[in-house]
């Protein structure tokens, strides 16, 4: 009996906006020398995040379809996806159903490209799967451009074989140290693994639950003060993008120290906005850790607002003003964000790193309303609960997500590291 070809996908997708300009990466690996069989990356406009991640599977799966002739027939392939989307994993192996209308198309088109006995699932993390992840962004790089995703300068300056997703190439043995490393870790990952067990129906209360494993965890830090700060003035992304000051700055260094003497926090991921990323450099700096930039963290845009004090916007536009603290759908005025704008960003956001970052403490440094969104998020709180929570500069809250969809606040508003 002829035993079947064996390939490892690769594949990542990913959204600079959820939705926002989004593209995807696929590679395909062969088991035996570790060498890059196919790639595929491609600019896909507007998308979401998951549309992404499923558009990068597809593109995997055709890839690996195409290097054997007789894909299509029981036997004759088999292939192990390795992705860092939990939810993709999760769908595609059958243990989490597929609501969201975007993505039961996709799935089904998946689907449908291998037997279903062809094709396994497997989660890893995403500094597991740089690969596919650095030909998504260069596919959302060269969509900024206008142009279309070619393998690019760094592609070629690596040692194994590399083809478009459009090639069927034989295996093209590497140098004899890298074949040897990237077989030994094609064949790890081909290995036998023990089967995930479906996820348990949602449980609230305090009944005995399953053990769900250790969840993802963000550690919530509001950014230090910047000159609006004590002035109490509207600051969000639509303003001047302001400094830390020199009060900020101190704040950021006892954080920074504070959560050195903590050593849990494993990740940084930052808001775009610059007070945010000297927030976030400071506390980087003590970790040894890197930041990553996540533009669904950043503050809203409070349009004709930015800059301006309570009392200036109620003398103002006091009538705007007043719709908009009676109503979570009401935009600031000048085309800000509502808050429930907001709230579809923030959650959007927060479904996509907790599936990245699956049992892992990470550290977000953010703004008040993500925080006070992911808090009434996590407590299940209607939109008004926003102007009920206390948020300090430099302050600490946090929230648990588990994998059965539940959450947990764990702190709210700690600044014992600044006195």
């Amino acid at each position: 009996m002829t035993q079947p070809r064996q390939f490892v996908v690769e594949a990542d997708g990913g959204s600079r906006g959820n939705p926002g300009p989004a593209g995807y990466g696929a590679v395909v690996i062969d088991p035996v020398t570790g060498e890059t069989l196919a790639e595929a990356a491609e600019y896909i406009g507007v998308a979401t995040n998951n549309v992404a991640e499923y558009k990068g599977l597809i593109a995997g799966l055709k890839a690996a379809k195409a290097l054997v002739p007789d894909a299509s027939a029981d036997g004759a392939l088999q292939v192990r996806v390795r992705m860092d989307s939990k939810l993709v994993v999760e769908q595609m192996s059958g243990r989490w159903k597929i609501k969201h209308p975007d993505m039961k198309p996709l799935a089904a088109e998946a689907a449908r490209i291998l037997p279903a006995s062809a094709v396994t699932y497997e989660w890893i993390p995403r500094e597991m799967n740089k690969h596919a992840d650095r030909l998504a962004n260069e596919a959302m790089d060269a969509g900024k451009r206008g142009k279309q995703w070619e393998p690019s300068a760094s592609t070629a300056s690596l040692d194994t074989p590399r083809s478009s997703a459009a090639s069927a190439l034989p295996p093209v043995s590497g140098p004899p140290g890298d074949a040897a490393a990237g077989a030994a870790k094609a064949r790890a990952a081909l290995a036998p693994r023990p089967a995930a067990a479906s996820p348990a129906a949602p449980q609230v209360g305090w009944g005995a639950a399953p053990d769900l494993g250790a969840p993802a965890t963000f550690v919530l830090l509001r950014h230090g003060e910047t000159a609006l700060t004590p002035e109490k003035r509207f600051s969000g992304s639509g303003g001047s993008d302001p400094e830390l000051s020199a009060a900020g700055r101190h704040q950021a260094e006892c954080i920074a120290r504070s959560l050195a003497d903590r050593g849990t926090v494993e990740e940084i991921v930052s808001s775009p906005l610059r007070r945010c990323r000297e927030t976030a450099a400071a506390v980087a700096a003590r970790l040894g850790l890197e930041v990553r930039i996540e533009e669904g963290l950043r503050e809203t845009d409070f349009g004709a607002w930015e800059g301006l004090t309570f009392a200036e916007v109620r003398e103002r536009y006091g009538a705007d003003l007043d719709a908009w603290l009676a109503s979570a759908k009401v935009a600031p005025t000048g085309g800000g964000e509502s808050f429930a704008e907001v709230a579809r960003r923030v959650s959007a956001t927060r479904d996509r790193l907790t599936t990245r970052y699956a049992g892992r403490t990470v550290l977000l440094v953010t703004h008040v309303t993500p925080i006070k969104t992911l808090v009434r998020l996590a407590l299940g709180a209607p939109p008004e609960a926003m102007f009920r929570m206390e948020l300090s500069a430099a302050s600490v809250s946090a929230v648990a997500y588990y994998a059965d969809g539940n959450a947990s606040v764990r702190l709210l508003n700690d600044t014992s590291h600044l006195r």
